[in-house]
């Protein structure tokens, strides 16, 4: 089960040991058990819920004493769980166990509906449109998800979902909107009011659909530095309809949280684009749901994109396919100048595109201005070390922003400096994620320094940078990071060899962040093996939509 690739931790270590040491092993049967289990962990820490496993290695499982073949009801004293030819440790078994439990409880519930045609040809004027069709499905489901690209009208979508369940409803439903970090929750809130605004229904009705929109940890009510929330099975959230957006962000023990946190009978939407990056902890919920063959009455893919079209579009398909050579074609025959490589010096370019907020700060203007004009261009990393990675860019940016004096770097922090959060802190409503600019104090004579930010509700919150928790510069960011985000135009830099953090995903991801224009740094033939590799994670979620409870 070793693998020449995989760099154990000391966690990994430790918790091989701790296991092995509770068996009646001999030396050969302890060493090939710690094997397995340091594989285990390192696998779980990589986004699996579990690893395969063969005859010979169930069969060493078995006689450790510390796992049970899978029965109706595992032992919960034993840390392990075999399933088919899965491993699992039992807390992630139970997390897959508990979310298709409670997915199948809410496809099993029967809606009565009255009739609701003539609603929707109000609200969908074109009955052809698959948006009406991803409604349809919607209003008769307590569960459903509805995917597609970008462009494709999720957001719009939803929102006529949610006019049309309330003038359903007989009494007012208690709507809660949510995604899982900051800046997914503030684009959200964005196009809610907007598309509320348009809907053809009445003023009621319209109030009656918030527009605020959470975190999913401040929804559930986040309790850390514990991974418990305050609501959950015992103590489930008062809403009778819950929608997720960027739901392809959220791992499996999330969402198992949020499904246990439901009320009887609550209705759950999630949206998102199944085929972006899988979350960063366990788990591809929305990939493994969205292919499940027993919920496909309850998954509608929107297929037509609105917005999102030309040569961005077509390098998306492309890179999603796997058609690596028509890709790179895309990138280089120069028909578009929204898609390309780019011609002349990284850094020059990306130091270049900074004048525009830099001005502006210099000029003692608004942060509102200011952090539009920074949020217009970004550059997306695949890695966060080596060249071309997050830490390579950002340095090399700084030096060259004040090789041109367009920065002071007397200290760690200047004026025009800006910053991702990259841990949590509730306290001060500063998630992982958030990004910030360093300012000179509006209000103070003597130009103190703090950071700002812009909150989701679209209010702007200042701190003295000792106040804040940990932050990164973030002239460039990764393309995880940037989940939930648009800019008007994106670079990509990938690294100068391939590695098994590039994927076709990771690809797919970063090109549609993008919405006017899109360049590229890399050597063709690692942007091919990228568009070639594919994330394969080992989970049996959908495999527990196949069999009986």
């Amino acid at each position: 089960m070793l693998d020449q690739d995989r760099v154990f931790t000391r966690l990994d270590a430790a918790f091989a040991r701790f296991l092995s040491q509770r068996t009646d092993f001999g030396p050969i049967q302890k060493q090939a058990f710690e094997n397995l289990l340091m594989t285990l962990s390192y696998e779980q820490n990589q986004g699996h819920n579990c690893i395969q496993i063969d005859e010979d290695t169930k069969a060493l499982v078995l006689a450790s004493g510390l796992a049970a073949a899978l029965s109706a009801t595992p032992d919960r004293t034993l840390p392990l769980v075999i399933e088919q030819n899965r491993l699992y440790l039992h807390r992630y078994w139970q997390y897959e166990q508990r979310l298709a439990q409670q997915i199948k409880a809410m496809t099993q519930v029967g809606q009565p509906l009255a009739e609701f045609e003539t609603l929707l040809n109000r609200y969908f004027v074109d009955v052809i449109d698959d948006q009406r069709e991803a409604a349809k499905m919607a209003v008769q489901q307590s569960f459903c998800i509805i995917t597609g690209g970008p462009g494709t009208g999720k957001t719009f979508t939803v929102v006529k979902i949610l006019a049309l369940l309330q003038e359903l409803a007989e009494q007012p439903l208690h709507i809660a909107l949510a995604a899982p970090t900051g800046k997914a929750a503030m684009r959200l809130q964005e196009s809610i009011g907007f598309s509320k605004a348009k809907l053809p229904c009445s003023e009621a009705i319209k109030n009656h659909i918030p527009e605020s929109v959470s975190t999913l940890h401040r929804l559930l009510g986040a309790m850390p530095p514990s991974p418990y929330f305050r609501h959950h099975a015992d103590k489930p959230l008062v809403y009778d309809l819950v929608v997720i957006d960027e739901a392809s962000m959220v791992d499996l023990a999330l969402m198992s949280k949020l499904l246990d946190a439901l009320k009887p009978g609550a209705r759950l939407i999630l949206l998102g684009d199944k085929d972006q990056l899988a979350s960063v902890e366990s788990g591809a919920v929305l990939a493994d749901l969205a292919g499940t063959g027993a919920l496909q009455d309850t998954v509608y893919t929107l297929k037509k994109s609105h917005r999102f079209g030309g040569a961005i579009a077509q390098l998306a398909d492309a890179v999603n396919d796997q058609h690596d050579e028509r890709a790179w074609q895309i990138l280089t025959d120069g028909n578009d100048a929204a898609v390309q490589c780019l011609d002349g010096d990284l850094i020059d370019y990306v130091a270049a595109q900074q004048a525009g907020y830099l001005k502006l700060i210099k000029a003692d203007a608004e942060f509102g201005p200011v952090f539009q004009a920074f949020s217009r261009f970004q550059v997306l990393c695949s890695n966060r070390q080596g060249k071309n990675s997050v830490a390579d860019i950002n340095y090399r940016v700084e030096q060259k922003l004040a090789a041109q004096k367009r920065i002071n770097l007397s200290g760690l922090w200047y004026p025009g400096r800006p910053v991702m959060v990259t841990q949590n802190n509730p306290a001060l409503h500063l998630y992982n994620g958030d990004i910030g600019i360093c300012m000179k104090d509006s209000v103070d004579s003597i130009g103190k320094l703090m950071v700002y930010f812009q909150r989701p509700d679209g209010s702007v919150k200042k701190y003295l940078p000792a106040r804040l928790p940990h932050c990164e510069t973030v002239f460039a960011m990764t393309i995880h990071k940037s989940q939930g985000s648009e800019f008007e135009e994106v670079l990509i830099a990938l690294p100068e060899a391939i590695n098994p953090v590039l994927t076709k995903e990771l690809l797919y991801t970063a090109i549609t962040r993008a919405k006017k224009s899109l360049k590229l740094v890399a050597d063709e033939a690692v942007f091919k093996q990228t568009v070639q590799q594919k994330i394969e994670r080992v989970t049996g979620l959908a495999d527990k939509f196949a069999v009986p409870d």
